[in-house]
């Protein structure tokens, strides 16, 4: 998990001195944290990191479509967090400001990674055939069925634009408001709506032999 990793690095020493409460508000606690954080509170960013970590590592696995890079992508962004902390102004949401480094950080890897081209198209269409069982008794219909729909559901997520795509992702698993995704895009609230009204649209298209099923 990202928070064994960060607890071994100096960044999650447990501090001695007692804390004050935080306030219940969940950005008011965020934004107290951060101020601890910039003034080198190794306590507040270990706790920052377990409020957060889990959605921040399931947003990237679902933008990338690969959850053995998500570990790595989230542990720079919570570097980023503790490195500009200082800086750090609660103009926005906490969370609104999380997760535009969260995005920043994912579309320069996923150009990156069209760069590359690491695997060809007749790669994943040869690996998908590799190791698939004959025998339906391996596992019951109704799990292969559930399995294969999310399946679908994940390789249709991943072949939206980029932007459609963080739109979706954080609407569909993290339920952020329109507003919220309109801060982490940089873009008005009609036109994240208009982007979440395409790549359903999309969607549903590629996902139409199910939904009929």
């Amino acid at each position: 998990m990202l928070s064994a990793g960060f607890a071994a690095s100096p960044f999650l020493a447990i501090m001695e001195a007692d804390r004050p409460p935080v306030p219940t508000d969940e950005n008011s606690r965020d934004i107290l944290l951060m101020e601890r954080i910039g003034a080198g509170d190794h306590r507040a960013f270990r706790e920052l990191v377990e409020r957060h970590q889990h959605a921040v590592v399931g947003t990237v696995a679902k933008m990338l479509g690969n959850p053995s890079e998500a570990e790595d992508i989230s542990q720079q962004v919570f570097l980023r967090i503790w490195r500009h902390a200082k800086r750090y102004r609660p103009d926005a949401k906490f969370t609104t400001y999380l997760f535009t480094i969260t995005r920043n950080l994912v579309f320069n890897e996923s150009r990156r990674k069209k760069r590359r081209k690491e695997t060809s198209s007749d790669e994943r269409e040869e690996n998908s055939h590799m190791g698939t069982p004959d025998d339906p008794s391996r596992q019951p219909d109704a799990q292969m069925l559930q399995e294969e729909l999310r399946a679908a559901v994940d390789k249709a997520i991943a072949s939206l634009p980029e932007q459609q795509r963080m739109a979706v992702v954080l609407r569909r698993y993290e339920q952020m408001p329109y507003e919220d995704i309109a801060g982490v895009l940089d873009l008005s609230v009609s036109a994240v709506k208009s982007l979440l009204f395409r790549a359903r649209t999309t969607l549903r298209e590629a996902l139409s032999g199910y939904l009929g099923s």
